[in-house]
């Protein structure tokens, strides 16, 4: 049997405010950093896809990654993060994949979130 990965093992990036940017991600989305327990994530599908190098799907031209979050409840979720003064726009009708909302970090980099549909 061939080898493969089993998943993601963490995600690492540049940052001009590190503590902030964790902080900030602990706050909003629940996601413990280095220092804590490590962050479990539930078991689902992960979308692992190259974009075209002019892409205008991340927050800027600037940006060479954008993290997509599966979340339960969208809904409950972007209320969440309105309640905490983020500014999240959900899409307005959902794709064949599921539910979909952005919003940005205070780096400004795009953050997904995505509650899967029937083909997700």
């Amino acid at each position: 049997m061939t080898e493969r990965a089993l998943g993601l093992g963490g995600v690492f990036w540049r940052s001009e405010t590190p503590d902030r940017l964790a902080e900030w991600y602990r706050t909003r989305l629940g996601i413990e950093g280095p220092g804590s327990d490590t962050w479990r994530q539930e078991a689902g599908p992960t979308a692992f896809a190259p974009f075209k190098g002019d892409t205008t799907y991340f927050a800027s031209a600037r940006q060479q990654v954008m993290f997509n979050f599966r979340v339960r409840d969208l809904d409950a979720m972007v209320a969440q993060l309105r309640a905490l003064g983020e500014d999240v726009t959900a899409d307005a009708e959902p794709s064949p994949f599921g539910r979909f909302a952005r919003l940005h970090d205070p780096e400004g980099n795009a953050v997904e979130l995505w509650e899967p549909g029937p083909e997700g």
